[in-house]
Order: C-alpha cells, then structure tokens, then sequence
C-alpha cells in the first residue's frame, strides 16, 4: 500500500504570509517568556545568516511553554546550525521543498519527550551508514540502526528522550518512533510520528512512523524493520482505524486534511493512507432546534471508557466534518449553554444532528453497542519475497545481537549482590533498583556507594519510591540534590512513611524529575520558608499570585518543571500545581496531588488538606484540552462499588470506569490502570454527578456498553452495582486437524494435548504483538492455571532471535524451536487463512484436535479470546 500524497509544491522561506505569522508568533513569545528574556533571546544578538534568523525565530514561535520554560536559547541555536549544516552534507538535501524541511527535519522535539542533544550524537553514529545510499534505502538503514538500540516493552505514559531510549534499549511505541523520527531527521531526511490515538477492535493505541523520500511519505514500524518500506505488523490493523494523525508545530498548510486547527500546531489526519474512511458532517442543535456553535468531541470507547480522539468546534451554523473510518463513535457537544451526546454508526448517514440540552440529563442506564470497523483482508500480490524476507530475518538478529551484547554492559545480580553486601543492604532491594535501572545501572550504584555510609539506607529508599523509568534516566547529581535536600526535615515530619512518600519523593505526577530543592531552599528566606511550614496555605497564595496560568498553547499538560514555572511565572495548572508539590516537599511539608481527582494537597493537623488556589477558571477554552479541575472548594462523598452474584470481575480501565461530569464533559477518574479489588470499601471523590461505563469486549472487537449515572451527595456514601452486559459465548468449530498432520506436528516438536485442550501460538518474539500476548497470558496465569491445559508457544527457526522467558507464564507453558517451520507446515491444510507473514498465530484445539479458535497478527485481547474460548468448548 503506497502512500500516494506526492510533495511537489514549495513554500519557500520567502513566503508572505508564512513570514508575518512567524514574526507576531515570535513576539508573542517573547512577550509571554519575558522573566527568561536573556537566557533564551540573547542569541539573536549574534552573528547570525538570515536563514539561521529565520529558523531560530520559527522554532520560538511555536514552541510549547515548558521548553521556553527549562531551555536556553544556546541549545535552540544549536541545534538549527547542526539541521542546516546535515542538510548540506547529506546528498538528498536540497531536493527537500522548504516546508518539508521546516516542518518535518528542523523540529527538535517529535511529540511530548524530554528532548536532549540527540540530533548531534545520532547524527556521528548514523551518518556514514546512509550517506551514500538513496533515500529510500537510507530510511530502511537507520530503522535496522534503531533497532539495534531499542526493542519493544510496555512503560508508563512519560516519554524519555531518544537518547535515554538508546541507554535503556527498551520502550513503548510511543518512544521506538521518537528515536526513530529523530534519528530520521537527524541524517536529513523528514520524519513524522504517527498515531492512531486509540484502535476500535481492541484497547491500546499504537505509534509508527512516516518518511519522506523522493516526493512520496512511506510507513515503517519504528525499531521494527522490514525488507521494505509500506510493511508492518500494524498494517492490517491500520485498515480499521477511526484516525491516524500526525501533529505538527506550526501553521501548517501542506496537501493533508486539518483535523485540529491550533494556533500554536496543526494535527493533520492522514487515514486516507491506511484505512476505508468518509466525511461526516455533525450539526449541532439547541433545544428548540435552531443551530448554535459548540465544541465537538468524536469519542471512541477504548480501555473502558470514551476517549475524544480529537475536538473540533462548528462554524456559526453548527457545523463541522471530520474524516473516520467505518467504525462507532460518540459524540460529546457542548458549549456556554450545555451539552448532549449521540451513539453514531459512521456508515448510517453523512449528516447527524445532535441536540444540546440545557441542563444535566440525569438517566438511569443507556445500553448500545460500539462495532469497530469491519476487518479487511490484504489483497496485496506484491507480497515481500522470501529472499527479502531471509535477508532481512538476518539483518534482525544482527541488530537483536547487537543489542545484547550492548544490555551484557549492564550492571548483572552478581555485581548488585556485591554492592549489596559491601552497603549492607538487603541484596533483593539493591537488584531491584539496579535491575531496573538498566543502562543507568552504574550511575545508580554510584549513587548508593557514595551516599549510603553518609545517610544509612535513605538514599536507597529514594530510589525505591520513584517509578521504575524514573532510574534509568536520573543521574547523581540530580539524586543527590533530592536525598540531602530533604533529609533535614526527617526529625520534622517523624512519621517515616509519610516522610518517604511525599517529602523525600521528588516525583508529584509524571513529569520529568530534575533537581529543585536547592534552588528552592536557596531562594527562599528563613522567614517564608517558617512562615509556610506553619501554614503551607500561604505558599498555595504565593503561587497563585505569583504565576499565571497559560492552557491555550501547550498540547501536554504538567511538563514544565518546578524551577521552570518559578522563573518564567507561566505555566499550566498541572505543572504550577507540581509546582506547588515541589516547593512545600522542598520546606520539609508533606505534599501530594490527590490521586483520583489530581488536586493539590498538603499534610496538616493529622489530615491531607486541598490547597486552595482561589481564582482558577474551572473552563477550559474552546477546543483546548481540558487540564486537570483543581476543584479544590468541592465537597466530598464517597462511592462503594458492589459486585452482584453471577457478574465477571471489574478491573479499572479494561472493563470499567467512572467518570465525573465536569464543565460539560465527563472526566475519568484515575484509579490505578487494572485494580480489580475495588468492591465493598469506601472511596473518597467529590460530590456531583457520575457516569459508569462498563463495556463487555466481543472476538469481533464489538464492545457490549453500559452507561450507568448517579449522583454522589456531599457527606454520603452512595453505593455503585458494577454491572455488565453478557455475552453470549459460541465456540464454533473451524476445522479438524487430521491425525497425519499430527503426526507430522509431533515429530520433532514435544507437543501434549490433555482432556481441557491445547492453546498453540506461533511467535515473532521480537515484535510487539508477540510481547503483547506474552504479556496477556502471564495477566491471565491464575485463571489460566485453573483450566489446567497445555499452553505451547513455539518459534520458527528463523525467528528464533533471542531468549524467551517462560517465567510468570501459565503453569504447563513450554517454549520451542520449530525447526524449519515444519510443525507449523504440517498445520497449513487445515488453516486456509494464514499468509505467512503475520505474528503471532494462535490456534487453540480440543481433544478431538478440532480448531476452535484462530487468530493471526495483532489483537489486544487474545489473551481473553483463548480463556473464553477454552472454558467454553464442548
């Protein structure tokens, strides 16, 4: 599938209107940044070329406010001069059309990572790789480069830099493809991260990437090469996305549909690339049914509850198109006068009409089905070859060797036991935290060797109250910063617990932790720092006073840091309220954001109290993403979820969540992703109005919803049934295996199929729906333990790359080495589907070895299609 949206047109610097707008943009920026004036603007007193002028003025004037925030002018600059200088080496440089170049190689960040001097350090390592080869070979050079760096695991939502990435070899989606569109556009070539916010047939998101090469954008999986551009494992799924878009940071007027016109970017919607898609129009009505204007919210149900995958406002007649995919969506509206909301199947119409109310509709249960788009089958005749396909299954495990011989570099147990013992430290605790640590391990170790004889164990129980990425990308300087900025406060808070979790913990929410305490410490006096120890609610009045909330440019809230919004006094709330965190734990005050609702707490008299920031907007503006409600004046209640007999088990985010009627919209609450032991005990949340959604995912990627609202009072505990709807669950049986072909499966491969069944599955261990699955069956051990069959995973020899660890797996799990793919050969008959090129391939079989399940490629979700499946066959 060639991506068809040829590049032929040329902007140029000299344009006009892009001019101006780069000029009121910049200035608006220097106005918004001027308690930072010096430290970002002094470069442009320099000696610079019109078009290093140009481009450094273009990268301030769209730039969000937490690199304005925590960045110097030196590192922009730079950085134009590394891009400008790649552009003429490299020999595709000048056929790159100027806006291509602008939007697409200059940018030093690819979406909301913590961007560091990678530009620089990939490009030595890259660019005698590529230099010589044409473009479209260059691209698929650099993937196989990315690849020997980084690999595939599921992390939290932060997002490290690309050269923490490369420290670490691990990442999520989200990461792989910003190394790999760095590492792109650090050799010149344009680069752009794509997303499908949230797939419709199964609950994850995914992020690959898009290059441009000779006029034409292709599609590769970031860290995942292939023999040719336009293949991935995600290409059947892309067919049934609802959006793939790409953010830009700028005016952006190239040949793409605007999915989301910013002022500050662009997200352009490329799902005409992948997927079956149509307009649609949404009118939207008051009550009476005359058109008002409002924002529209296109929401899609994925991991338990509707997502807006974009906003969009109507024009003055109530209007507005948007471009999806065949799928389901709801349709959330709202503006100063209310709000409504409407179930829609894309395919039913071109227009739909939905109607604000004026006040809070309060129902009991809404029921509906939410059908993602239909699966598509890949008509393709110009399948890789297996010349291809073996030229590049070695480059791989050239590139999965690499990578270990790299990880081998590691601290190892042996070593951390030796730590361990020469601190005398609990060796399981000090492997923990090296283990985690990864290509930071020495660092750390360093870290505890040095601060342990001086501090006792407190150093380690810092590094134990971070989150896991967290130590694979703080360093010594920063570690030491937090340990001895809070310890002079230990006898003060006595309580050790209390102490270690919101003191010495410098971590608030997800932001990047850098140090701030002696700064603070430092620019505090004596008398403030008493005088908010005794009341920290002066210290929430300062800030209040002190620093102005700005929501209208940045995409991504919370990412400024502390010393950040202290300088530049802008910032949004998530990150003036970090702020605020940062500053109380610095004076020796236990302080929080209150995990379900993200408010700003203190500790005080024995109990956490809201810090009160009086005048903050509690409404967003229009099309902007909504921030975290501070909704610090709010009364409290509390919510008991209850279990009746005969319903399936709750777990937050995948089959259930609440959410809180907010300014027009519903806001999830953030309970912990997955907690299932949440029925029969209190649960403090805010008074006001609540919407459950609990959804029954089907094999189909259908998700059987429940919308259930109530209304919790101030001071009463109201009690929630967690209901959900049934499926009714049919095995059918898909084919017999013949006892010849089992023979043949059995001949070299040790495969044992009891009374309960056989779950086999085919894997590409490297890829990521393979890890996904892995991951699934080790969530679903317990109940997959109490079916009680065998689980055989096996790997063709070619894909045999690297270890597999069968620890945390199901008990009767094996692991083998198909050799030559002969037992996979001997099941081909009786799966007429399979193509040869999608991993992982699951088949589960009964005792009469009859097929009663199949699944090819990617799907989150297997891991509950074989437990259904299993326990449900006859």
């Amino acid at each position: 599938m060639e991506l068809m949206n040829e590049m032929t047109s040329t902007i140029g610097y000299a344009d006009d209107t892009l001019l101006q707008q780069i000029e009121e943009k910049f200035q608006y920026k220097k106005k918004l940044a001027k308690h930072r004036e010096e430290e970002l603007f002094s470069v442009l007193n320099q000696e610079l070329t019109d078009e290093e002028r140009l481009l450094l003025k273009y990268l301030y004037a769209y730039m969000p406010i937490h690199d304005l925030a925590d960045y110097d002018g030196e590192f922009f600059l730079a950085h134009v001069r590394r891009t400008l200088a790649t552009r003429q080496e490299m020999p595709w440089g000048k056929q790159i059309p100027d806006y291509i170049f602008m939007n697409f190689v200059l940018p030093y960040r690819v979406n909301n990572e913590n961007i560091d001097d990678n530009r620089e350090v990939i490009y030595h390592e890259l660019v005698d790789r590529v230099k010589d080869k044409p473009m479209m070979e260059a691209i698929l050079e650099t993937n196989y480069w990315c690849h020997e760096k980084a690999t595939y695991v599921g992390t939290d939502q932060r997002t490290v830099s690309p050269l923490t990435l490369v420290r670490t070899a691990l990442g999520r989606c989200g990461e792989q493809s910003t190394l790999a569109v760095a590492a792109l556009r650090s050799v010149g070539i344009p680069a752009r991260q794509c997303y499908t916010p949230r797939w419709a047939h199964c609950d994850s998101n995914h992020a690959w990437v898009e290059a441009w090469a000779d006029g034409t954008w292709y599609f590769l999986g970031a860290c995942e090469p292939e023999a040719r551009l336009n293949e991935g494992w995600f290409k059947a799924p892309s067919r049934r996305a609802m959006l793939v878009h790409t953010r830009v940071p700028a005016d952006y007027n190239g040949p793409e549909e605007t999915c989301s016109s910013h002022p500050w970017y662009t997200e352009i919607n490329l799902l005409g690339n992948y997927a079956p898609h149509k307009t649609i129009t949404i009118r939207v009505v008051n009550e009476q049914g005359e058109a008002t204007s409002a924002e529209v919210h296109f929401q899609m149900y994925n991991f338990a509850e509707f997502y807006s995958v974009t906003t969009l406002p109507t024009d003055d007649n109530g209007q507005v198109a948007f471009t999806t995919g065949y799928g389901d969506l709801l349709i959330h509206v709202r503006n100063a006068q209310g709000y409504g909301f409407r179930h829609i199947t894309v395919g039913d119409a071109d227009t739909f009409t939905v109607t604000l109310q004026s006040e809070l509709q309060i129902h009991d249960m809404m029921e509906f089905d939410m059908a993602p788009p239909p699966e598509i089958p890949d008509k393709s005749e110009n399948r890789m070859t297996d010349e291809e396909r073996q030229a590049n299954d070695r480059r791989v495990q050239h590139g999965t060797a690499t990578r270990a011989a790299y990880e081998a570099t590691f601290m190892s147990e042996a070593e951390a036991n030796s730590l361990a013992g020469k601190l005398s430290l609990a060796a399981d605790r000090v492997w923990t935290v090296i283990r985690n640590a990864r290509g930071n391990s020495h660092e750390i170790a360093a870290f505890l060797e040095t601060n342990i004889p001086k501090h006792g164990e407190w150093p380690l129980r810092l590094l134990e109250a971070l989150h896991e990425k967290d130590t694979q990308d703080t360093m010594n300087e920063t570690l030491t910063d937090h340990l001895e900025g809070a310890l002079s406060y230990l006898e003060q808070v006595k309580d050790e617990d209390l102490f270690t979790a919101y003191v010495l913990c410098p971590r608030a929410h997800y932001e990047m932790i850098k140090p701030y305490r002696t700064y603070f410490q430092t620019n505090l006096t004596a008398e403030e720092k008493a005088a908010y120890a005794a009341n920290p609610q002066r210290l929430v009045d300062r800030l209040a006073n002190d620093i102005t909330i700005e929501s209208r440019i940045d995409r991504y809230n919370g990412m400024i840091t502390p010393v950040g919004v202290f300088q530049l006094k802008k910032a949004d709330r998530l990150s003036r309220d970090i702020c605020f965190v940062a500053m109380a734990r610095s004076v020796g005050i236990p302080a929080r954001l209150e995990p379900l609702n993200i408010r700003p707490q203190f500790w005080q008299n024995g109990i956490w109290q809201d810090a009160v920031f009086h005048g903050d907007a509690t409404e967003p503006a229009a099309s902007q993403p909504a921030e975290p409600s501070n909704n610090a004046e709010a009364a409290s209640g509390a919510i008991v979820f209850a279990r009746s007999e005969g319903e399936q088990e709750a777990s937050y985010y995948l089959n259930f969540t609440i959410a809180r009627f907010e300014n027009g919209t519903y806001r999830t609450l953030t309970f912990p992703y997955g907690e299932k032991d949440m029925y029969n005990k209190p649960y403090e949340v805010l008074s006001g109005n609540y919407r459950m959604t609990t959804g029954t995912r089907l094999s189909d990627g259908t998700v059987l919803v429940r919308l259930s609202f109530f209304t919790v009072h101030a001071g009463d505990t109201t009690t929630v049934p967690v209901v959900f709807r049934k499926e009714e669950i049919h095995v059918p049986i898909l084919n017999t295996v013949s006892a010849e072909q089992w023979s043949r499966m059995t001949d070299k491969v040790s495969l044992d199929i009891t009374e309960q069944g056989l779950v086999l599955a085919w894997l590409d261990p490297e890829r990521e729906p393979s890890k996904h699955l892995a991951r699934e069956l080790r969530e679903l051990k317990i109940e997959l333990d109490q079916w009680g069959g065998r689980i055989a995973l096996m790997v063709e020899s070619q894909r045999n790359r690297s270890e597999f660890k069968l620890e945390g797996m199901p008990e009767h799990t094996t692991y083998s080495v198909d050799e030559d793919g002969l037992s996979l050969q001997a099941l081909l008959p009786s799966l007429p589907e399979w193509n040869g090129q999608e991993y992982p391939l699951v088949v589960v079989m009964d005792q009469q070895h009859r097929i009663r399940y199949q699944l090819q490629g990617y799907k989150l979700g297997t891991g509950s299609d074989i437990l259904k499946t299993v326990c449900n066959m006859q």
